[in-house]
């Protein structure tokens, strides 16, 4: 509980410390080299299980990079990553990648029966609640429309076993807990066609 408020003061202090306008985007630019080997070339992902982060909101993209570097979040990969990075690198790369142009669904959809059932799953989950109603994300919320369809389905996988941690972890077990297999395949299927 004290890691958590902690965490949630450290969060806050952030956000407010520095202008929204002081934040660096050629530093950020260079600094997310470290980040374009997993997540892509301009943000967008092409290796499995890993998120696209263009287009991502700018305080989503700030909350996942302290819950990594506190160590609530975990991830082999990007430990090594956040113990590089200071708080104005993490200023910066929220709006460095916040300014980035989402990914667009890879291709059409090929199954638009499936997305039916993972539109019918998301208004039944109240997914638009907290993601918005076209799924950009808001705040601290992520953007899931167009997201890596591998990913989303690792992603709703780890929430409902409980397995993830870090910012929304409470909602999202909500959510996610009671899906079925079927529905977690068409939610992700879904959303990553948006």
């Amino acid at each position: 509980m004290r890691n958590l408020l902690f965490t949630l003061s450290f969060v806050a202090a952030l956000a407010s410390a520095v202008p929204a306008n002081a934040v660096d985007l050629e530093a950020a630019r260079k600094k997310a080299e470290l980040c374009a080997g997993c997540h892509g070339e301009n943000g967008i992902s092409q290796m499995e299980n890993i998120p696209s982060l263009a287009g991502q909101p700018d305080q989503f993209i700030q909350w996942q990079l302290v819950f990594f570097r506190s160590g609530s979040r975990k991830n082999e990969q990007m430990q090594p990553i956040v113990e590089q990075i200071d708080n104005e690198d993490i200023r910066n790369l929220g709006a460095y990648f916040a300014s980035l142009t989402p990914p667009k669904a890879a291709q059409p959809d090929d199954n638009p029966d499936l997305s039916k059932k993972g539109a019918q799953a998301a208004v039944g989950r109240r997914c638009a609640s907290c993601h918005t109603d076209t799924f950009a994300g808001t705040k601290a919320v992520a953007r899931i429309a167009g997201q890596r369809e591998d990913y989303l389905l690792k992603a709703l996988h780890d929430y409902k076993a409980g397995v993830r941690s870090g910012g929304g972890m409470a909602a999202m077990a909500d959510v996610a807990y009671p899906l079925s297999e079927e529905e977690i395949t068409a939610l992700a299927h879904y959303l990553a066609h948006l």
